[in-house]
């Protein structure tokens, strides 16, 4: 009976420990953070990504994901004020790492903080963007590029004309999302007429850009109709 508990245990702790290994070497090498990095830059990163490459790798404690979670709720709490002391109470970050994660949080603070553009995640935000648009007497069809962090990178005109899915293709909208390294996009068009009912084109672009963005690997966060004096996201309605 007491070797077959033993036997028991070390098959347990051998399971723990593949399982742990097995969360990120399973994942597909562009879903995992330090390949996807590597292949497209840091911009395409979300926080939790980036705090995983920081990381590396977890334990038989938790895993990677686990622990950058539980570092970015410090983070989000706490800004730049995080001690050491904080990080000792995350299970699975370890003495070694502690010290990794407070450099890099240091040397963000004294050199990238700061950023002049401004951080887009709602579509409330989007439309403080859109003010140029709103009395256009044609319809303007404009692309945010956005960041890991939802930080716009750039706002361009896609197209000018009446919107139908032949003249809004995936490939002018993404373009200039693919030369940005935008981990998302936000697509907003003006209705001259005053209407914010979504029209059938409205809904047929929202739908083509969205599946092209599930391939290319960039998010499509929000398609956005204004009008002089109010607007309606057609991802995110009330």
């Amino acid at each position: 009976m007491g070797g077959d508990r033993r036997g028991f245990s070390f098959i347990g702790v051998y399971s723990s420990w593949y399982t742990v290994l097995m969360k990120i070497s399973d994942r597909h090498p562009l879903d995992r953070p330090r390949e996807k990095l590597a292949r497209y830059g840091t911009a395409r990163l979300s926080d939790l990504e980036l705090l995983m490459a920081i990381i590396g790798s977890g334990n038989a404690r938790a895993d990677v994901g686990k622990i950058a979670r539980e570092v970015l709720k410090i983070v989000r709490q706490k800004g730049g004020d995080i001690l050491y002391d904080d990080l000792r109470s995350v299970v699975g970050l370890g003495e070694a790492k502690i010290p990794v994660v407070l450099a890099s949080l240091e040397l963000a603070r004294r050199y990238l903080l700061d950023s002049d553009q401004p951080i887009i995640d709602s579509p409330e935000k989007a439309v403080e963007l859109l003010a140029d648009i709103r009395d256009k007497k044609q319809e303007y069809f404009v692309c945010l590029t956005l960041d890991g962090a939802h930080r716009l990178i750039a706002k361009r005109v896609v197209t000018i004309g009446t919107l139908t899915a032949s003249l809004v293709h995936p490939r002018e909208v993404f373009a200039d999302a693919i030369a940005d390294r935008a981990a998302s996009i936000i697509v907003a068009h003006n209705h001259p007429s005053g209407s914010l009912e979504a029209s059938q084109a409205d809904r047929d672009v929202t739908n083509r850009l969205a599946e092209a963005g599930k391939l290319l690997g960039i998010t499509l966060n929000d398609h956005i109709i204004v009008t002089k004096t109010d607007y309606k996201s057609l991802l995110h309605p009330e």
